[in-house]
């Protein structure tokens, strides 16, 4: 059956190919974003209960979210016919006393990517450039794709580590981004403070550099970004509520920048962008010091179980300062599918081109030794 279409009858099918060249092109030829599998369908798809399976592949919380933010969104349940704060006052003015800075120096939105994606807007065009590292987040070459912007990939330094002076040398007169990703995801690396001073003493002044620390209360000796903030530099501070405060549902994150660059943020946002849930369960989850203390524990001797069995076992693997760990166990996508069949789900790293490895997020202790047993299992039938 046609339809007509300016005096032509026309196929659906015909229609419907031919609205793609009028699609922006950017978006045509990006590559979308793969998120991890949810629990319940891949319990149906291999025939277990969600109970049986064990989720290590999304750098997730495994003690779940702050009590004191589920008890926070409890209440907020009966409020759900208003429209949320759509300047996330509270939850800013709360963040500022945080960090040490004014409530002019911040900006919330739906997860740290919206930010990502909220800096691209504001700085992004055809003919400039991102630059950022390799094995870094996937989402800054989504962003600077979409919005017609060149990005630029260095190599990392041979401990896989952001080469910090490489990304200096990469940035020409056309840069208006610097992502640096502290510690780094896929790898699970960071960079001294000492380092980010030398390459913020020689940073350009039209570059804005964002630090992305995603999974800063992860790290053992942590480093203050937020002072070059403080110095009046062109920084922008990422931070979430997903990881450690286990707010992953939720989508929350902030950013701590100059006022200049908050407003522009705040500009590009859309209206309510965060919603009421997020707002007020991450406000509550930001003083429950106990459950951010428990979960960096629970890391902490969670990454020493995974060490001393790659060691055990001879596997290459990268020293981490996060909530997951990268080893090399030879065909990673075959050793996912493995681990997947037994119920355990890991995270293949082909997609980085890391085709050896697989990324395990830390889980609890029972299921750490649950994940070791099947790797082991998978390995030694080789």
């Amino acid at each position: 059956m046609g339809e007509y279409l300016y005096g032509r009858c026309l196929s659906m099918e015909i229609f419907a190919m031919n609205i793609i060249t009028y699609a922006n092109q950017n978006v045509h030829a990006l590559v979308a974003y793969q998120p991890g599998k949810p629990v319940e369908e891949t319990a149906r798809e291999i025939g277990l209960r969600p109970e049986e399976i064990v989720k290590l592949a999304s750098n997730e919380n495994a003690l779940g979210p702050s009590p004191l933010a589920v008890e926070a969104m409890k209440n907020a349940a009966a409020g759900m016919h208003i429209y949320p704060d759509g300047a996330s006052y509270a939850l800013r003015c709360r963040v500022a006393a945080e960090h040490g800075v004014s409530f002019a120096n911040t900006a919330v939105a739906n997860g740290s990517s919206e930010l990502i994606e909220l800096l691209g807007h504001a700085f992004l065009q055809p003919g400039t450039e991102v630059v950022a590292a390799d094995y870094a987040f996937t989402l800054y070459p989504i962003v600077a794709k979409l919005l017609g912007a060149d990005y630029i990939s260095v190599p990392n330094r041979n401990s896989w580590i952001h080469d910090l002076k490489g990304m200096l040398a990469a940035i020409t007169p056309r840069t208006r981004l610097v992502f640096i990703t502290n510690p780094t995801n896929p790898v699970g690396t960071m960079v001294t403070q000492t380092e980010l001073e030398e390459f913020m003493a020689q940073v350009p002044e039209h570059v804005v550099v964002a630090i992305d620390e995603a999974y800063i209360e992860f790290a053992g000796e942590r480093t203050d970004s937020v002072k070059f903030v403080k110095e009046g530099r062109n920084v922008v501070v990422l931070r979430t509520f997903s990881k450690a405060y286990g707010l992953a549902g939720a989508r929350c994150g902030y950013a701590i920048t100059t006022p200049d660059i908050a407003e522009l943020l705040n500009k590009a946002r859309s209206p309510f962008n965060v919603n009421a849930f997020a707002q007020v369960g991450a406000l509550a989850a930001l003083d429950d010091k106990e459950h951010i203390a428990r979960s960096v524990e629970m890391v902490s001797k969670g990454r020493q179980q995974y060490v001393c069995f790659f060691e055990e076992l001879g596997l290459e693997y990268v020293p981490s300062h996060t909530n997951f760990i990268l080893v090399k166990v030879g065909n990673g996508v075959e050793v996912f599918r493995q681990a997947l069949a037994q119920g355990v789900i890991m995270r293949p790293m082909a997609a980085y081109g890391l085709h050896e490895y697989i990324r395990i997020t830390i889980g609890t202790a029972v299921e750490n030794e649950r994940c070791l047993a099947v790797l082991r299992s998978i390995l030694q039938n080789k």
